[in-house]
């Protein structure tokens, strides 16, 4: 799982490396990789970079195709939206798991969490969040305490949705929308409500579905025009 990956060897400082800069676009979405450029790039081997793109293949952020080779995923309307259903459907259970199996601990630390970002949220334009324990979501899905679920989201499809998340983000009114659903969430959780934690988490995930779709097809217009 994400949380068991450390940087030790050549191969996974990396493979984190590359990760990260898919996610956060600075190696472009649709763009081809080759294994020359980036071992030039990032001063490693052809080998090294073969087994990361192997592994970030496995994260669904690198695609094989015929007669093309390995290329990062493109961000699409309707990648977007079959991955937001399985994401509601997924996360809604993990708040539903947490509402039970957080400890007290955990609940305060995540409200913790709350409170940096809500620093951040009054002085930027933009609510980003860092990958791992910095993240409200991720924090929310180790507290399912469910191996089955983490496994699915953490090895699958976690960085995947990050990078929808960082590279079409929020702004304006939805900033602050987004953190008060936030809070709603975690006092669900807290209240040992786990319906009103999932319903929270389900439309909260809608509604953050719904901006990125928006901002997604602004994107391609532009791109077109």
């Amino acid at each position: 799982m994400v949380q068991a990956v450390q940087p030790i060897t050549s191969a996974d400082k990396t493979f984190i490396q590359l990760r990260r800069d898919i996610v956060e676009g600075e190696i472009p979405a649709s763009s081809k990789l080759s294994e020359v450029e980036l071992s030039t790039k990032y001063e490693v081997s052809r080998a090294v970079i073969r087994e990361a793109i192997n592994r970030l293949e496995s994260c669904r952020l690198v695609e094989r195709k015929p007669n093309v080779g390995a290329r990062v995923v493109s961000l699409t309307p309707q990648g977007l939206k079959e991955l937001y259903q399985v994401r509601e459907s997924l996360e809604g259970m993990a708040a539903r798991l947490a509402a039970v199996n957080m400890s007290e601990e955990e609940i305060d630390d995540l409200r913790a969490l709350l409170d940096t970002h809500f620093k951040n949220v009054k002085e930027a334009e933009n609510y980003y969040q860092e990958a791992g324990d910095l993240d409200f979501h991720y924090r929310i899905i180790l507290g399912s305490k469910n191996a089955q679920l983490m496994s699915i989201l953490f090895d699958g499809i976690y960085h995947l949705i990050r990078m929808y998340r960082v590279q079409l983000g929020m702004a304006g009114p939805r900033i602050t929308t987004a953190f008060d659903e936030h809070r709603n969430i975690v006092n669900a959780i807290a209240n040992r409500d786990p319906e009103l934690a999932e319903m929270l988490m389900r439309r909260h995930i809608q509604y953050s579905g719904n901006v990125h779709q928006e901002n997604l097809t602004k994107n391609s217009a532009k791109s077109i025009s």
